[in-house]
């Protein structure tokens, strides 16, 4: 399954130092638009899944929500709803890969 590849990645993009987790410095990094690839947990509260969708779509920021909190914590080591990947290779293989499950 393809979750299972895209846990792998966001461990790795971890363990290569490519991603910014933390909703404040997420915010920040889609602002000043270093933020290539946003995962938002599908279950973080209706306000943050909100936030953080409409400021990736001003700032024409690809994002998903395929992941749970969960398996966002699990994938990096930290508990985390949102996360940001700012490099564009990592980028474009998590949305090849979150495209297949959408």
């Amino acid at each position: 399954m393809n979750k299972t590849a895209i846990i792998q990645l966001l461990g790795l993009t971890q363990r290569a130092g490519q991603l910014v987790t933390g909703e404040n410095l997420v915010l920040k990094a889609i602002r000043n638009q270093s933020a290539q690839f946003v995962f938002i947990a599908n279950d973080a509260s209706q306000p943050t899944i909100k936030k953080f969708t409409d400021k990736c779509k001003y700032y024409q920021v690809d994002n998903s929500i395929v992941l749970s909190r969960q398996e966002i914590s699990n994938a990096i080591g930290q508990s985390r709803s949102v996360a940001a990947i700012i490099q564009s290779g990592f980028a474009k293989k998590f949305k090849a890969l979150t495209e297949k499950i959408n």
